[in-house]
């Protein structure tokens, strides 16, 4: 049996592989609870916000729970390197997602303009959705995917099925009969 408040590292990350006899979930929680701190520093020092800080924290333990229990993890010995590891990737893509949003502003956005955009301007959820409704459910799926769920190019191929270029073709089709379905002064159904 595992004593968990005795336990190094290694000995918890082995108990949460299953590699050890003990609880696996005492021992996930103890494993959460001595790095979780030391993930939120990292998110603090490199993101420079809280939320985004918590956010690493839930992302990279959740992560490495999940890699120890696939038995993903090589040298069980190493796991605080690990962790690491997680920390720096994931606060990378945070920082290049964070840095991808700002530059999508600045290009579709004119920062010296402050006051509210004309009403014929302003969205008209209804339209937006009876606009999408009109587009091929594939169109569909990719637009989806792409801005709502988020996901990458590759992401998206590889839940559809298709190349990485062929989402990059549908969505930019899609987008612009959104476009023109948006800008159309007719009636939409």
């Amino acid at each position: 049996m595992l004593r968990i408040d005795d336990s190094s590292d290694a000995d918890l990350a082995r108990a949460v592989a299953g590699r050890e006899p003990g609880s696996a979930e005492e021992a996930e929680g103890a494993l959460y609870r001595r790095f979780a701190p030391r993930v939120r520093l990292y998110g603090l020092r490199h993101l420079r916000s809280e939320d985004a800080a918590c956010d690493l924290v839930q992302q990279v333990m959740l992560a490495t729970i999940e890699k120890l229990r696939d038995g993903a993890v090589r040298d069980l010995d190493q796991i605080a390197s690990f962790v690491l590891g997680m920390s720096r990737s994931m606060a990378k893509d945070i920082k290049r997602l964070e840095w991808r949003r700002e530059k999508l502003l600045l290009a579709f956005t004119d920062p010296n303009r402050v006051e509210a955009p004309a009403s014929d301007t302003t969205l008209d959820a209804d339209r937006l959705e009876a606009c999408l409704g009109r587009l091929a459910e594939r169109e569909r799926l990719v637009v989806l995917l792409t801005f709502y769920a988020d996901r990458t190019s590759r992401e998206v191929a590889t839940e559809l099925g298709v190349q990485d270029g062929n989402v990059r073709v549908i969505r930019h089709r899609a987008i612009e009969r959104l476009r023109t379905c948006m800008m159309s002064r007719d009636e939409v159904r």
